[in-house]
């Protein structure tokens, strides 16, 4: 089983493309809290060969402490992944997640996984230490979403590709996102019910649309996404703010935390804060999952589920 600890919340994955070795190391600079080089689509289909060599050597020489590193190879149907996931083997150690496009079911994600099996015994990596992001992005993906996120213990959580599912139904992606709602939330409900992380938003596709990404960014949080594909560095300030806690929320959390540790010394499990809140275990396991995931922001450490510090 792989730790997926190993691995921190991605609020924000900086796509790069992997025949750009010279903005490799950029997008690692840029303050990401990942970055993914991508083989599939940034890379032509005459660069392909060219781009696994130079991302395999920019890769190489990228620092030890850093935001994870992840890579976007060609779908396993391709013809390509093999040969993707090969030139990698050297640098495998490098590399926390990989992540999977076009996955519309099981056999993709093991699939997939089977081929890192191999690279990892070449690399003398542990088995299953490379994690696998499974990219739902058409229709069959939604509707298998759970089965894919449940697929192997190498899947750290989904993504979700808003492009091809729209090309596929026919519609426009739009900032508020009204039209893929449905298909968003199944994948937001398919990574917590297989127990992965919070799951990754597909990009903002307009560069230049400042405020509609900042709606975009917002309501994939609402809905529940952990965070969001980003494609240009200048997007990276607005997607981290809006998958931030604000101040007031990280406040009202340790009221909860708080006053909550005090009734269960009394033998109670429900409490009525001064302003109205009922607060019960589901409610007291909320604020104390956003103050683990956001450990130090206000300069506080984290309290463990029985609510002592961690």
């Amino acid at each position: 089983m792989r730790d997926h600890t190993r691995t921190p919340r991605l609020r924000t994955l900086l796509f790069v493309p992997g025949d750009r070795p010279d903005r490799i190391p950029k997008a690692a600079a840029a303050g990401a809290d990942a970055v993914a080089v991508d083989l599939e689509d940034a890379v032509a289909a005459t660069r392909k060969e060219q781009a696994r060599r130079d991302a395999a050597a920019a890769l190489a020489q990228l620092p030890a402490h850093g935001p994870a590193v992840a890579v976007r190879i060609n779908a396993v149907d391709s013809g390509l992944a093999d040969a993707d996931v090969d030139a990698l083997s050297d640098v495998l150690g490098r590399i926390a997640l990989v992540i999977v496009p076009m996955c519309a079911d099981v056999d993709t994600v093991r699939a997939a996984s089977a081929l890192l099996d191999h690279a990892e015994g070449r690399a003398g990596l542990d088995r299953g230490a490379t994690g696998l992001v499974p990219l739902v992005e058409t229709a069959a993906g939604v509707t298998d979403a759970r089965a894919i996120a449940e697929a192997d213990p190498r899947v750290h959580t989904l993504a979700f590709g808003p492009a091809d599912l729209s090309r596929e139904l026919g519609i426009t992606p739009t900032a508020g996102g009204d039209e893929l709602v449905h298909a968003r939330s199944q994948v937001v409900l398919a990574a917590a019910a297989a127990g992965r992380a919070r799951p990754i938003d597909g990009p903002h596709l307009d560069l230049d649309d400042a405020d509609g990404l900042a709606v975009s960014a917002a309501r994939a949080r609402q809905l529940g996404f952990g965070g969001k594909q980003v494609l240009h560095p200048r997007q990276l300030p607005a997607v981290a703010a809006a998958f931030a806690p604000s101040s007031e929320e990280l406040a009202w959390a340790r009221r909860v935390d708080t006053a909550f540790r005090e009734a269960e010394d009394e033998g109670v499990s429900s409490i009525r804060l001064d302003d109205g809140t009922f607060v019960d275990y589901p409610v007291a396991h909320r604020a104390r999952a956003l103050l683990a995931e956001n450990a130090g922001l206000d300069g506080r450490g984290p309290h463990d589920e029985q609510g002592r510090i961690s």
